[in-house]
């Protein structure tokens, strides 16, 4: 499960990025993109490292 997740947060980086270019957002435009759209997976990826640094099952 944790690869299956891993390959799409990729999958959605890639969608992102594709976004950002097709409509010309330029350097900030694409910054927000990402920090925007991003911040759930940030929260996830989180979650998991914090469970693994506290040994939580």
């Amino acid at each position: 499960m944790t690869w299956g997740l891993t390959g799409l947060i990729g999958y959605m980086l890639f969608i992102i990025w594709n976004l950002a270019r097709k409509s010309n957002a330029g350097r900030f435009g694409t910054f927000i993109l990402f920090f925007v759209l991003a911040f759930g997976m940030l929260g996830f990826i989180a979650k998991s490292v914090i469970q693994w640094l506290f040994e939580i099952d």
